[in-house]
């Protein structure tokens, strides 16, 4: 059995200026004032944008990222309607093959210290169920039988596709304090990660996610 952390990896996020130029080149349609749109100023037509609240227009922009979490996580990430997803399926995924190095992999649980009688249970419960698992395949059930032992904590891969709106959305929720710590742990470096790349698109979320955690 493998433990693995959680991960991201940002598969598409445009360039930020030619991000926030797209933005400009969709915004200034609704006001008619393409006369004004020089070298230098999407960034300043952005913020007056957020500004306003006039957010649809950062629909035009979006961004796809695989993310590495548990199950019980990619449950939660799923329940935001506006994306697309493609995730790894426990149907097909037959983990006693050697591609899986025949065992499952779980993500380890960040509320646990590693010497803990609850960390210890937890790695005792995830054996068990690789153990009913890989035991099951064995006896000929196949993976989308055998999949109802597998845990919660089971690891899974998860591609999401949204408009930069809705992401502003996603991370207003699952990056808040009274999130699921194992969502914010993803959630707030991923944040992080857009924010330093299109700032000024996320710069308020980002400074919100900051104060709660002082």
């Amino acid at each position: 059995m493998k433990i693995v952390s959680p991960s991201f990896e940002v598969m598409e996020l445009p360039n930020g200026n030619d991000l926030l130029r797209k933005i400009e080149a969709a915004g200034r349609t609704c006001y008619k004032s393409e006369d004004k749109v020089t070298e230098t100023s999407s960034a300043d037509f952005a913020k007056k944008l957020m500004k306003l609240g006039h957010l649809s227009v950062i629909e035009h922009v979006s961004a796809t990222v695989r993310i590495t979490c548990d199950r019980g996580v990619s449950h939660e990430i799923v329940r935001h309607r506006l994306a697309s997803y493609s995730q790894e399926s426990t149907r097909y995924a037959n983990y006693s093959n050697k591609k899986f190095g025949g065992e499952i992999s779980v993500v380890k649980p960040p509320f646990w210290d590693q010497n803990s009688h609850e960390y210890n249970l937890w790695v005792e419960a995830m054996e068990n169920s690789e153990k009913a698992y890989l035991n099951l395949i064995k006896m000929g059930a196949s993976p989308q039988q055998a999949r109802s032992v597998l845990p919660n904590s089971l690891k899974t891969e998860i591609v999401v596709t949204c408009n930069i709106r809705e992401w502003r959305h996603i991370f207003t929720l699952r990056c808040d304090k009274a999130a699921h710590p194992q969502m914010r742990e993803i959630m707030i470096p991923l944040l992080t990660h857009f924010k330093t790349n299109i700032p000024i698109l996320f710069d308020d979320i980002f400074d919100n996610v900051i104060e709660d955690t002082i």
